[in-house]
């Protein structure tokens, strides 16, 4: 009985989110805090803007991990998606981690139906099924794999529902679905795993809050949407 109603969540949930870009069509901007061990260190934000049928989505990120003082890890990036509909047709990152250049450069081909990726991880095809794997879409849920938004690499992976939970976010009270992001192969090195905990608010299509562990505890926390 309990596995049915899982199946049947799973069907709901999937046949809600067909018209993906149009959830987002009331937003002009989302802004994400990023907490380590629970302090403040950074901010990725999202911007949308509209034109038709046309929507693109400009990402910001930037933080800076400290020791004793000193910066053991740094990153701060840029990156632009742009959809026809719900169709993607290009994404573009710079992203610098450490001083080292990272990017991607995707485009969509018409002629083979299918994404041509040139990042600093991977350069080939990729099937459209593929989604970008950032925190502003809900489409990360459904999807089997997703490329990375600094390297252009794929990664397989699990998401499995969790539970109907409330949390807390800057004094509001939301009622989300919980479900675990993970790679479908775990035998991966533990820097190439995906292993996250993600909270999604179905009824403003947010996912509001992300969290994670890895050399500390993170979180990436929705502050403030318009």
């Amino acid at each position: 009985m309990k596995k049915f109603f899982i199946l049947i969540f799973l069907l709901t949930y999937s046949l809600n989110s067909n018209a993906h870009m149009a959830h987002y069509n009331k937003f002009n901007k989302i802004e994400m805090e990023i907490l380590r061990d629970g302090e403040v260190i950074g901010y990725n934000y999202y911007f949308f803007k509209k034109d038709g049928d046309k929507t693109t989505v400009t990402n910001q990120i930037k933080f800076k991990v400290k020791l004793f003082g000193a910066t053991i890890f740094e990153i701060e990036g840029y990156g632009e998606e742009k959809y026809n509909k719900d169709k993607l047709i290009s994404f573009n990152s710079k992203t610098l981690q450490n001083d080292k250049k990272k990017y991607v450069n995707l485009e969509f081909n018409e002629q083979t139906g299918k994404f041509d990726i040139k990042g600093s991880s991977y350069n080939g095809i990729a099937s459209t099924n593929n989604v970008i794997g950032n925190w502003w879409s809900h489409k990360i849920l459904q999807s089997d794999s997703q490329i990375s938004p600094v390297s252009g690499s794929i990664k397989e992976q699990i998401v499995t529902f969790v539970a109907k939970e409330k949390i807390e976010l800057y004094g509001k009270t939301f009622e989300v679905d919980h479900f675990k992001l993970t790679s479908k192969d775990m035998s991966l090195p533990k820097d190439k795993i995906l292993n996250f905990d993600i909270w999604f608010d179905k009824e403003n299509s947010l996912i509001l809050k992300v969290a994670y562990s890895r050399l500390g505890n993170w979180e990436y926390k929705v502050k403030k949407f318009e």
